[in-house]
C-alpha cells in the first residue's frame, strides 16, 4: 500500500504551486495577507478545496474571498500551466477557521488558569 495517494501528491503540488503564485503573480491588495493553510482533493481529482487565512483584520477574510472569485481564473490557469495535469480540478475557496478556533482556545484556557492561579504565590518555608 502506498503511503500517499495521487490525491494527496496532487494536494501538496497545488498548494506549493498556489503559494508562488500568490507571492509572485497576483496584484490584488485582497490577496497580499492571504497564506494557503491545505489543499483537499476529492478521490476523483476533479475538485480542490483550497483552504486560506488572512494575516488582516478579522473582516479581511470576506475582501479575501472576493478576491479570489475575481482571480479564479488566472488562478486556475496559472496552476494548470505549471502542474501540466491531464485534468485541472475545480477550485473551491475556503476560510480555514481552525487557526481562529485555536486561538479561541488557547484564550479560554489562559483564562481559566489566571482564574485558577492565587493572588500571591506561597513560598514553602524551611
Amino acid at each position: 500500500m502506498k503511503p500517499y495517494g495521487r490525491a494527496e501528491r496532487v494536494s501538496g503540488l497545488i498548494q506549493q504551486a498556489l503559494s508562488e503564485i500568490l507571492l509572485k503573480s497576483i496584484k490584488d491588495p485582497r490577496l497580499a495577507s492571504v497564506s494557503i493553510t491545505g489543499v483537499k482533493m476529492t478521490g476523483d481529482l476533479k475538485l480542490a478545496r483550497i483552504y486560506f487565512v488572512t494575516s488582516g483584520h478579522f473582516s479581511s477574510r470576506e475582501d479575501a474571498a472576493a478576491g479570489f472569485r475575481k482571480a479564479h481564473g488566472f488562478i486556475k490557469n496559472s496552476l494548470a500551466r505549471e502542474l501540466e495535469l491531464r485534468y485541472m480540478p475545480d477550485l473551491e475557496f475556503f476560510y480555514d477557521e481552525s487557526i481562529d478556533y485555536g486561538m479561541h482556545i488557547d484564550s479560554v484556557l489562559k483564562r481559566l488558569h489566571n482564574e485558577h492561579e492565587p493572588d500571591h504565590p506561597t513560598t514553602k518555608e524551611e
